[in-house]
């Protein structure tokens, strides 16, 4: 008999109302094609705990932000430690999986991201701007982030917010990665349409900024995004490492592009799963 091949609960949010995104259409190809190595079932977020003990494992994809259903993850992610159960991407992110305070950690240790930090004692340690971007710890999606004068920020650093100095950069770039493998890039030539992705050819310079935080988050397994914007000095800062569920535009590929993401992903999960 052929040997059993591992069942696989897939978490998504099918029906989340992602802005400029369409978090549905991208799980509902991902998903047909890993049907072709896995035994698949899809499931909502809040649905993950109920029926996880009957898989071999648990991908987390686009679920959409946890702050819908924090009690429902928190528990989710209880289970999962308690039982020992696989799950893709592991829960030992240090990017947005764990929150923001790698945001604030970074800026202490001086590497290249957007400057950060969450008390009025330290706005000092920003740039001078005459605008201010506060957006919540715990925040994803822009969900809660507002944009303030000068004169007004030092009101909101009370230490539950991230305060970071409004920078007119030339545009935002996000690089995507499974495992530590580079797969593609995309960017976003026009500021103000966030989500009208462009394929970008990374120079080595750009791949070495984001590989230095793939490397930092030591995971060894999954499919991690670093955003980025290129700052009026040329120089790339981080945005956002998104670690836990990043949407990966694959809209935005083309045929070959989507096939070879398909590949590796199939691949780093077949390493995952031991699956020879």
């Amino acid at each position: 008999m052929p040997p059993a091949r591992p069942r696989v609960l897939y978490v998504t949010d099918l029906a989340y109302p992602a802005r400029g995104r369409r978090y549905g259409d991208e799980d509902v190809f991902l998903t047909s094609r890993l049907r072709e190595h896995l035994d698949l079932a899809l499931c909502h977020p809040r649905d993950a705990v109920a029926l996880m003990d009957g898989f071999d494992a648990v991908v987390v994809r686009n679920s959409g932000p946890v702050l819908a259903y924090q009690d429902a993850y928190d528990a989710f992610r209880e289970r999962a430690t308690a039982t020992g159960t696989p799950v893709y991407n592991p829960l030992t992110g240090r990017g947005d999986m764990a929150g923001k305070q790698y945001l604030l950690d970074l800026t202490a240790a001086g590497r290249p991201v957007i400057p950060t930090v969450d008390r009025p004692e330290d706005l000092h340690r920003l740039p001078e701007a005459q605008r201010y971007v506060v957006k919540p710890r715990l925040g994803a999606d822009s969900i809660g982030l507002r944009v303030v004068p000068a004169d007004e920020v030092r009101g909101h650093a009370d230490g539950d917010v991230l305060v970071q100095p409004h920078i007119d950069f030339a545009y935002e770039v996000s690089f995507y990665f499974v495992d530590h493998d580079f797969q593609y890039a995309l960017h976003a030539p026009h500021t103000e349409r966030r989500w009208q992705l462009e394929p970008y050819e990374p120079t080595r310079d750009d791949l070495g900024f984001a590989r230095g935080f793939i490397d930092w988050n030591t995971l060894d397994h999954g499919i991690q995004r670093v955003d980025a914007c290129r700052a009026p000095d040329g120089e790339l800062l981080l945005v956002e490492l998104e670690d836990l569920n990043p949407y990966l535009s694959l809209d935005a590929l083309d045929d070959a592009g989507r096939e070879a993401f398909v590949s590796a992903m199939t691949a780093s999960l077949r390493r995952f799963l031991h699956v020879g």
